[in-house]
C-alpha cells in the first residue's frame, strides 16, 4: 500500500487554469444545484506556495440533491467523504494518494464559504502575510514526517489568527 508524500511547492501560474477546466467539469455535472464555484485555498493566491491540490469550494441548492451525485462524481474521479469533520459540508477528493483537487460544496449562506472566501482575499491583499504562511507550510511539511492531520493541526494556528484579522476587515 502507498503513501500519501505531502508536499508544498512554488506557485504555479497554471493553477487558475486547472481550476477552470475542473469548474467548467463541476457545471457540465451538477448544473443546476451550483449556485456559485470558487477557487480557494493556498493555489488560488498568487505566488503563495501550496501543496499541488486544487481547492474547489461549490456553492449549492441543495445537498441532498448533491449527495445523490455522488456515483456520477466518482465517474469522474471524486470519492465522496462526506463532512469529513465539517458539519454541514460534502467534501470530495480526487487523485487518491497522488491527489488533484479537493471540493467543499456547502449549502448556500452557509457561514464557512464567507470564511474561506475572507481568508483567500486577505492573502491575496496582504502579500507579505501570504509569503509567511508560504514559509510555515514549508517548514511544516518538513517537519510532519507525511501525516495530514500534523501538517494542518500545525498551521491552524496562523490561520484562526489571521481569518480573525480578516473578518474584521
Amino acid at each position: 500500500m502507498s503513501k500519501r508524500i505531502l508536499e508544498v511547492v512554488d506557485y504555479n501560474p497554471q493553477w487558475p487554469a486547472l481550476y477552470q477546466k475542473e469548474a467548467e467539469l463541476l457545471l457540465s455535472i451538477l448544473n443546476k444545484n451550483i449556485a456559485n464555484i470558487h477557487h480557494i485555498g493556498s493555489t488560488s493566491v498568487e505566488h503563495l506556495a501550496a501543496k499541488p491540490i486544487i481547492d474547489i469550494l461549490v456553492e449549492v441548492n441543495d445537498l441532498n440533491l448533491l449527495d445523490s451525485c455522488s456515483d456520477i462524481m466518482l465517474f469522474h474521479g471524486y470519492k465522496a467523504k462526506g463532512e469529513n469533520g465539517i458539519a454541514g459540508r460534502r467534501y470530495f477528493q480526487k487523485g487518491g494518494d497522488n491527489r488533484t483537487h479537493h471540493i467543499h460544496a456547502f449549502e448556500v449562506k452557509n457561514p464557512r464559504i464567507v470564511e474561506h472566501l475572507v481568508f483567500r482575499d486577505y492573502l491575496k491583499k496582504h502579500s507579505n502575510i501570504a509569503k509567511k504562511y508560504g514559509e510555515l507550510k514549508k517548514q511544516i511539511v518538513k517537519n510532519c514526517n507525511n501525516d495530514s492531520n500534523k501538517y494542518c493541526h500545525s498551521k491552524a494556528a496562523f490561520i484562526t489568527h489571521h481569518l480573525i484579522k480578516a473578518l474584521r476587515v
